[in-house]
């Protein structure tokens, strides 16, 4: 079982694609060295991203509204 559940997780963005995007992008950044935000007992990375996603201690801002 998958913990936090996608469905959680996709209550927090508007979509899988920006949930993709958005704990890689974070996933890297603990790759490059950057804390932890949560209390996660484990030691990869997309897990943590995901987990501080539903946690809501990651956040986005859309840039563009759509292609034209």
């Amino acid at each position: 079982m998958i913990d936090p559940p996608i469905s959680s997780l996709l209550k927090k963005v508007d979509s899988r694609y920006t949930l993709c995007i958005l704990a890689g992008k974070r996933a890297r950044q603990l790759t490059d060295g950057a804390h932890k935000l949560t209390k996660c007992d484990s030691q990869k990375v997309v897990t943590i991203a995901t987990n501080e996603i539903n946690e809501n201690m990651i956040t986005y801002v859309r840039t563009k509204s759509g292609i034209k």
